[in-house]
């Protein structure tokens, strides 16, 4: 901070030696020491107020960095959880028209209750609740489908076995 010497110590008291005289000397040295401890104190108490505001501030720029990508990866969920919840044009042609299921209309067919009539104002939760029923009742359908087809399978895999095996 200040470059003062051993020299310029020695004339800084002697000259308040010669200014305040011996009596005075002691006194003015202790309340000069006093004034000189509450300034480092003061400016290290501010040193410390300042890197912690810099530090908070840090902190609540990654929270927030954080925070968007959450918003980002959730709404990326909920997109995803929703676009299950809507059956592929593939799907909805290959079916007869009235074997659709009233879960698996689609977009156009908004949540409903147990009664199955159509909720005013469903929340997004109820209607992510919903997307997921329909998914469940369509895999569950789809594997049902799946059981049936297997039967056939073994013979026709028997039979392929057969060929496989009479050729040179």
């Amino acid at each position: 901070m200040f470059d003062i010497g051993f020299l310029e110590l020695l004339l800084i008291g002697v000259v308040g030696l010669l200014v305040l005289g011996p009596e005075r000397l002691p006194k003015a040295a202790r309340t000069l020491g006093l004034w000189i401890g509450k300034i480092k104190r003061t400016v290290s108490g501010m040193q410390r107020e300042i890197s912690a505001q810099l530090e908070a501030e840090e902190l609540r720029q990654k929270l927030n960095e954080q925070q968007k990508k959450l918003d980002e990866s959730l709404g990326q969920v909920k997109r995803g959880v929703e676009s299950i919840g809507e059956p592929d044009d593939t799907q909805a042609a290959g079916k007869a028209p009235g074997s659709a299921t009233p879960e698996a209309k689609g977009p156009s067919n908004p949540p409903s209750d147990q009664e199955g009539e159509p909720r005013e104002h469903a929340s997004p939760l109820e209607r992510l609740d919903d997307a997921l029923a329909r998914k469940a009742h369509r895999d569950t359908a789809d594997a049902a489908s799946d059981t049936e087809g297997t039967s056939a399978r073994p013979q026709d895999s028997a039979a392929s076995r057969a060929k496989d095996s009479s050729a040179p």
